[in-house]
């Protein structure tokens, strides 16, 4: 949930942590380079099957790939693609207000 502060900067609260499983891969390949250009890099792709991350839905959430659940996420889903027996998941590095 997005809110504004006194001066009107965006400030992101996440909610409580859901644990999923994944297999967790870098990102790559000439069709993800075209659309994200350098930024992928910066990015993951997330094999998962389950139900709790939907198409449609779930885009713009926090995921916690290398810190603690308490923590704020250290990714966000930027695209999920639905398929018969699972969904991938491209996750975008956040970067911290202090520079991480």
């Amino acid at each position: 949930m997005d809110g504004k502060d006194d001066e009107g900067n965006v400030i992101t609260n996440w909610a409580d942590a859901v644990p999923v499983k994944v297999n967790a891969q870098p990102a790559g390949g000439q069709v993800n380079a075209a659309i994200y250009g350098e930024e992928l890099a910066y990015m993951k792709r997330l094999l998962y099957q389950g139900d709790t991350i939907v198409e449609g839905q779930n885009e713009n959430d926090g995921i916690c790939l290398n810190v603690p659940a308490v923590a704020n996420p250290d990714y966000t889903i930027t695209a999920i693609l639905t398929y018969s027996d699972h969904v991938n998941v491209m996750i975008k590095r956040v970067v911290s207000d202090d520079g991480d």
